[in-house]
């Protein structure tokens, strides 16, 4: 590995965050999936969850969209939503889904710079009953069109870059926030894929 290449990734490294992820629920597409991805590799999210209750698992991401971002994250993939939750809770303070109800927050409102996992439904139906009932609110993207979705990877983004500008100015991109151990386990994993 070059010099340049070595400063290229422990920059990003330096970087990356370990208190804000992203769970994919039952998203058929997995373009969409990778499109995801891209975004979460972007603004330095260090892991990203799928979970595929009614679907079988991913084989792999579409690799056009995500430009091979899933390489650069880790990706946790369950088919059951109790063990999922059960590993997002060891480490995220609250799970809010993407849902249109009565008692959603407009994302706006939100405080993203807490340790934090959102989620997001499948592309017809959203969010199941079930994923809401185990997760602790609902969040909005505000919007005054007729339609009143978006697509999910634009909907990911627009959250995300939210939780950018809100943990930019609050210093969480000017400090190391993966613990030692994942640092170098992530750099050693990243050098391995130099040489695939």
């Amino acid at each position: 590995m070059t010099p340049e290449r070595h400063e290229r990734l422990t920059a990003v490294l330096n970087k990356r965050q370990d208190d804000i992820t992203v769970v994919l629920e039952n998203v058929f597409d997995p373009h969409n999936i990778s499109a995801v991805m891209r975004t979460c590799d972007a603004i330095g999210v260090e892991e990203v969850y799928i979970l595929n209750t009614k679907i079988p698992r991913h084989k792999k991401w579409g690799a056009r969209s995500s430009s091979s971002a899933a390489k650069w994250l880790t990706i946790h993939q369950f088919d059951n939503a109790e063990e999922c939750f059960s590993s997002l809770r060891k480490r995220y303070s609250s799970i809010l889904t993407t849902h249109l109800s009565s008692d959603a927050v407009a994302l706006y409102d939100i405080d993203l710079t807490g340790r934090i996992a959102l989620v997001f439904g499948n592309e017809q139906s959203g969010v199941s009953e079930d994923i809401r009932n185990l997760a602790d609110g609902n969040f909005i993207i505000p919007q005054v069109g007729i339609i009143r979705s978006l697509n999910i990877s634009v909907a990911c983004a627009v959250t995300m870059y939210e939780a950018f500008q809100q943990k930019s100015k609050a210093g969480h991109y000017n400090q190391q926030k993966l613990d030692d151990v994942r640092y170098r386990q992530q750099y050693e994993k990243w050098e391995r894929n130099e040489q695939v």
